[in-house]
């Protein structure tokens, strides 16, 4: 039988490490090894029982057929509502139902918008470290990801003139993410309204992925929609994965200009087409139940806020130890870059120590295109989070003594 042989479409694709790793933690706890994983990208909440229920009577009234590639028009009414709420600026057309995509995630609305935008030889920017699928799905649709390197003094978060500097000729886009994966940091309102402006007068398309900005802990994380309206050349990522602890119903969306819309919606309908029937109700049902939508987010990042103070309380008895204090999502990135790691990334010595000595998972900061450091989610337990934060601080102590 001949070898399998990748096709230039995938020759360079790496493998999402953040999907590996918990694969991992699964394999060694099917094999009876007890395992503490801080490497989940993923709330571990339950669904809230209102949008469960809310599936149940949709499936009860017959909701297993095909829908609208682009989804079903109640759900895009209510993205588009909410939309149209979160909008700054003077006094605008609302944004309608007709310039909304429902995806299956939010990695789909990711991989919708950079295949419609871009091609061969375009580059885009993404502030460094990043979720690590940007740079993949920017490379599947033949452009050229580049990384620009966030300050290290600012929470790696990057400014107008970083962006400015890795700009060229070639230049088509922007990938923004706040609250980040995997730091936590959160751009305010002056931070990110430099990057839309200078995207806005370049003409570049910015993709702001907003997938975890209900999960905020001091202020607020804004939306690019509050600071910026409704420019040209902006396409608003997000979904009910993260917030609303619904991940495994696989619904996100993308929220742009009518003729883009009708573009990715062309491209999904050759691809997954519908998101599932089932799961748009769902995601309608978090959308349109405010009152117990917002109890349910406010429990669980009230929660999350508290699970990061007791790592935090953990780390910083360690006075070598240097980190990004998250202001949201569920992530902690620590600096382990002074460790004796020979040519190997620290962050990947690191990790492999603790899992092998410890068994403790995190996701090495090589994924991120941040070698050095390590991602640790706390999207678990609190007396969990603070066991492993104490094993983090037993494996430095180990590979620096």
């Amino acid at each position: 039988m001949p070898e399998f042989a990748p096709s230039a479409n995938i020759a360079a694709l790496n493998e999402s490490a953040t999907i590996a790793v918990s694969a991992h933690a699964r394999a060694l706890r099917a094999a009876g090894v007890p395992v503490v994983d801080l490497g989940a990208g993923e709330p571990d909440f339950d669904t809230p029982s209102f949008i469960c229920r809310a599936a149940q009577r949709a499936l009860d009234a017959g909701a297993t057929r095909y829908t609208a590639t682009e989804g079903i028009l109640p759900l895009r009414e209510a993205i588009a509502d909410a939309a149209t709420a979160l909008r700054g600026g003077p006094p605008a057309r609302p944004v309608e139902p007709d310039e909304v995509v429902v995806s299956t995630g939010s990695k789909q609305a990711l991989m919708n918008a950079c295949f419609a935008l871009f091609g061969p030889d375009d580059e885009v920017l993404i502030p460094t470290p990043a979720w690590t699928s940007y740079y993949e799905i920017v490379r599947l649709a033949r452009a050229v990801p580049v990384p620009v390197p966030g300050d290290p003094t600012d929470g790696l978060r990057v400014n107008r003139q970083a962006l400015e500097q890795a700009a060229t000729a070639r230049t088509r886009g922007l990938i923004l993410n706040s609250p980040c994966n995997p730091t936590g940091a959160v751009y305010d309102r002056q931070a990110f309204g430099d990057l839309l402006a200078l995207a806005e007068s370049r003409g570049w398309w910015v993709i702001s992925d907003e997938i975890y900005r209900h999960i905020a802990y001091e202020t607020a994380a804004p939306s690019s929609l509050t600071i910026a309206g409704w420019p040209s050349r902006l396409v608003v990522v997000d979904g009910v994965a993260k917030a609303y602890a619904m991940t495994g119903w696989r619904i996100g969306w993308a929220i742009a200009p009518r003729s883009l819309a009708r573009a990715m919606a062309a491209l999904q309908s050759h691809t997954t087409s519908n998101a599932a029937a089932v799961s748009q109700h769902a995601a309608l049902a978090a959308l349109s139940c405010r009152e117990e939508a917002a109890a349910a987010v406010a429990g669980m990042v009230a929660a999350f806020r508290e699970r990061r103070d007791a790592a935090l309380a953990v780390f910083r008895d360690e006075p070598r130890l240097r980190w990004v204090t998250p202001q949201g999502a569920f992530y902690l990135f620590l600096d382990v870059s002074d460790i004796a790691s020979g040519d190997e990334a620290a962050g990947s010595v690191f990790a492999r120590h603790l899992l092998d000595r410890h068994h403790t998972v995190v996701v090495p900061g090589a994924a991120f295109l941040a070698p050095g450091w390590i991602r640790m989610s706390y999207a678990a337990p609190q007396d969990v989070v603070r066991d492993g934060a104490r094993r983090i601080v037993t494996a430095r102590r180990e590979l620096t003594d």
